[in-house]
């Protein structure tokens, strides 16, 4: 037998550190992810102070929203190896560096040209930044203290869409339409300072060369989907433009798919899919994530339409969701995964979640509002546990060196899975909603758009059932005892690790620098 000694790295931040190392990543990935999400929510509510301010329509402005998901769409699936390749924290600097940079130029954009081309640099840079943030979370955190680790970031998913329509209607109402990107400004220098301090960097020793197909057809295929998708309720399905992208990204897909299998070293490990715990988590949660958030667009519309609320109230009656999803993630994430696994949390409450949905059918046009927000909160107490399990169990039986992979292939998942809920729903509000409508119509064609976003929560219970908590026990044991000192003061000692390896094999010692 060989013994290899290795001894974790050191830097000089963590002199500074008084808190687990794993604690300052999630500190950091969430502070961006923040900034990232409450990005693309802010901006939809400036749409139309952008058309006036450029004297253009907001279908025309609207590229500033699809031009920014777009380019998004085209970096998420080779994140994964531009991290492994590069270092993660060397990627998330540029990244973050990249989105900020990019803000303050659409702040000072004079065309609306001009915008849409600082959005797409600015997708370019958030594109990169969830998925290597969320992979060096989740190499950062032990199994099992990994749906801890998830309540954050859904805390993040659930708090930013909620607080950026409110904050986006105040800064165009009391400043200006370039605020909503200036605020991104010192939230960004503050995460990169933080960031550059606390990260150690990671590579994987063995990254391939760069695979060019890939990127070309695994890009393509996205950027089609979500174009036709995006579009389809503006443009309408039948024109030719939506038909021709909706036709072409299924077989950019095929061919994706056909091409990463023969390659001796893919942009994207779709042989990941062969285990089982990840194929059903991405699954599932391709249905689940579409129904969530297809209900979660539909909604203001509701509100602002047949209720005629303002956008402030439209966002007070619908806070309770986040509120309710934070509250029970929490609880989640500390006591209820760690006791009774994935399965069951997954499996109903997502049932919950979709017969909370389906309740709607009672909210009429007169509905008194708190009737609707607690019908709202007990949703988002049925979600949040859903999530929480999704995430953990999903990456449960992932190796380490595969996590920027993983990672990757799951916000991809979830960017499209996220597009054809809205796309879904508002299709079929479109086309159950005549010019002529009357208001009782447009009520029941909302009611009917509900059901339908519903239905997709309901298949995705459906297939949760399938999980096994046995594939994800490494994540439900209970943690270790923490140790009594810091992490400043463990940064001062030399902890040797002991690998015993058999004879020939080699240690590859994780490369970290500062």
């Amino acid at each position: 037998m060989v013994q290899h000694t290795i001894t974790p790295p050191s830097s000089p931040s963590s002199h500074r550190r008084r808190l687990p190392y794993r604690y300052w990543v999630a500190i950091v990935y969430v502070l961006g992810l923040f900034v990232e999400i409450m990005d693309t929510s802010i901006v939809n509510v400036a749409v139309p102070a952008l058309a006036a301010e450029f004297e253009t329509t907001p279908n025309h402005t609207y590229w500033a929203v699809l031009g920014y998901l777009l380019s998004l769409a085209l970096f998420i699936p080779a994140s994964g190896w531009i991290g492994d390749r590069f270092g993660s924290k060397r990627v998330f600097l540029v990244a973050l560096a990249l989105f900020t940079v990019a803000s303050a130029l659409c702040g000072l954009a004079q065309t609306l040209d001009q915008l849409i081309a600082f959005r797409i640099l600015q997708g370019v840079g958030a594109g990169m930044l969830t998925p290597v943030g969320g992979a060096m979370l989740y190499r950062a955190f032990p199994q099992s203290q990994r749906a801890k680790a998830a309540t954050a970031v859904f805390g993040v998913a659930v708090l930013a869409p909620a607080m950026g329509p409110v904050l986006g209607g105040l800064l165009v109402d009391t400043a200006s339409w370039r605020w909503i990107f200036y605020i991104n400004i010192p939230l960004g220098i503050l995460t990169m300072a933080l960031a550059a301090t606390v990260l150690v960097e990671h590579r994987e020793p063995h990254a391939h060369r760069f695979d060019i197909a890939g990127f070309v057809l695994g890009g393509a295929a996205l950027t089609t989907t979500l174009y036709g998708l995006s579009l389809g309720p503006t443009l309408g399905w039948t024109s030719p433009t939506i038909v021709a992208a909706l036709i072409c990204a299924p077989l950019l897909a095929v061919a994706f798919v056909m091409v990463e299998r023969t390659r001796s070293e893919p942009l994207v490990q779709v042989a990941l899919f062969k285990d089982p715990m990840f194929r059903i988590g991405n699954i599932a949660g391709s249905f689940l994530s579409g129904g969530y958030l297809g209900l979660i667009f539909l909604l203001p519309l509701f509100l602002q339409g047949p209720q005629g609320q303002s956008a402030l109230h439209s966002g007070l009656i619908l806070l309770p969701q986040s509120v309710g999803a934070l509250v029970s993630s929490q609880i989640a994430g500390r006591w209820w995964y760690r006791h009774y696994g994935p399965r069951p949390l997954m499996l109903y409450g997502a049932l919950l979640a979709a017969a909370s949905g389906v309740a709607f059918l009672a909210v009429g046009a007169d509905t008194d509002p708190l009737v609707t927000a607690a019908l709202l909160g007990l949703r988002g107490l049925a979600i949040g546990p859903v999530f929480i399990a999704l995430q953990t169990a999903t990456y449960a039986t992932i190796s380490p060196a595969a996590t920027g992979q993983a990672v990757a292939i799951y916000n991809t998942q979830r960017q499209v899975s996220a597009a054809v809920g809205i796309a879904l729903g508002a299709a079929w509000l479109t086309a159950r909603t005549p010019n002529s409508a009357e208001a009782v119509d447009t009520v029941s064609a909302f009611h009917e758009s509900f059901v339908l976003v519903s239905i997709l929560l309901l298949v995705g219970a459906l297939i949760s059932a399938r999980i096994k908590n046995a594939d994800a026990r490494a994540t439900m044991d209970p943690p270790p005892e923490p140790p009594t000192h810091t992490a400043g003061e463990e940064s001062d000692r030399t902890a040797q690790l002991s690998v015993h390896a058999a004879d020939g094999a080699g240690a590859h010692p994780p490369r970290s620098s500062t």
